[in-house]
């Protein structure tokens, strides 16, 4: 006897998951966890009994509900099973499974199609922010197929664009947490930021690496490692996170001078495993330390911003993320105005996922 729960698998951008209406899940917090754990098939390395794909990247999960805000069609919750831990956290946004939202919220009818482009208002719970989904409705269905193409993903799609709004200091309370754009950590020059997502920026000479090495190479370094994850411990605390050792922010991305024609290049721990592209809100975080003056990221560059919308393509492992900015400057100081991106998403499976009945059966 097993219990059978409706769901979808979903690729949102550079990741893939499953996705849930909330109604079908548990309502309390640890059972719904114990739930998430069987269905991805977590704590395993390969996940061989569960759906997960034995990757952060692939064990990723969104619980969709229509909004309890009136500015917001729906909320979205974002949930990261670990893969080879009894843990699912809440701590972070995924801008990446955010573009499988609009497209299941529209397929189960949280809300009608408008034409042929619907604009989606979806409410980030875990950080109480707010984003807009653009997302193609030809004929009052959702479409998947196009000509828009994201590095890290194989083929062309239909474009799924977004559009945050009011994000810097989603998780610290501040676009610069320590109060500094700089600040010196087992004497390294760091800059911590927050718009959308805890992100730390390192030189990646000042860790001895090129910051063009593979994800494999950076994770085989075992010294690395430990230093990057010594320089995360501190710095949680003071961005306002607390002890971050079982969690998934800050991301650590090593930043070095571009290769390919974009604005800087990255190498990201998220946090333990090296990311084989970038995070969108992750993306976000390093192309806004790219504007502001004096952070490790404006070292690399040299950038000098300038007022209004300007469109900054950060390199990683398998190619570049575009990130729109919406700047204001002046001789003083530069303001963050807004961030967009384009994604693409496609709805892989829908029918029912099946956990053994011992942990919930489904009453």
């Amino acid at each position: 006897m097993q219990t059978a729960i409706p769901a979808c698998l979903m690729r949102g951008g550079t990741s893939k998951g499953l996705i849930f209406l909330a109604e079908d899940l548990p309502n309390e917090p640890s059972l719904r966890d114990q739930v998430l754990l069987a269905a991805m098939g977590s704590p395993d390395a390969r996940q061989i009994d569960g759906v997960g794909g034995a990757h952060p990247l692939t064990s990723k999960v969104g619980v969709i509900s229509r909004s309890t805000r009136s500015d917001a069609d729906v909320d979205y919750l974002f949930l990261q099973v670990v893969v080879d831990k009894a843990e699912v956290s809440d701590s972070q946004n995924c801008g990446n499974i955010l573009a499988a939202v609009g497209p299941f919220a529209l397929e189960k009818g949280l809300l009608e199609p408008q034409g042929g482009l619907t604009e989606v208002r979806i409410h980030m719970v875990n950080t109480a922010n707010l984003a807009i989904a653009q997302v193609q409705t030809p004929g009052g269905k959702v479409n998947y197929e196009g000509e828009a193409r994201i590095d890290g993903v194989p083929g062309t799609a239909a474009p799924v664009l977004l559009d945050f709004l009011d994000t810097a200091g989603s998780s610290c309370g501040a676009l610069l947490p320590t109060g500094q754009v700089c600040d010196e950590i087992d004497g390294l020059q760091v800059t911590c930021i927050d718009n959308g997502m805890p992100v730390v920026l390192i030189a990646a000479k000042d860790l001895g690496k090129t910051g063009y090495e593979s994800p494999a190479e950076l994770e085989a370094d075992a010294q690395l490692k430990s230093r990057v994850e010594s320089i995360r411990l501190q710095v949680g605390v003071l961005m306002n996170l607390g002890d971050v050792t079982t969690k998934t922010v800050p991301k650590m991305s090593l930043v070095a001078p571009a290769q390919q024609g974009g604005v800087i290049t990255t190498r990201t721990f998220i946090p333990h495993r090296v990311h084989e592209a970038i995070g969108v809100l992750g993306a976000v975080g390093v192309a806004s330390a790219c504007v502001l003056p004096g952070s490790v990221a404006q070292q690399v560059t040299g950038l000098q911003a300038e007022s209004g919308r300007i469109t900054l393509d950060v390199e990683h492992p398998t190619g570049f993320f575009t990130v729109g900015l919406e700047v204001e400057a002046s001789s003083s100081e530069v303001v963050l105005q807004r961030a967009g991106l384009l994604r693409t998403a496609r709805m892989l499976m829908r029918g029912e996922v099946l956990i053994p009945k011992s942990i919930w059966d489904g009453k």
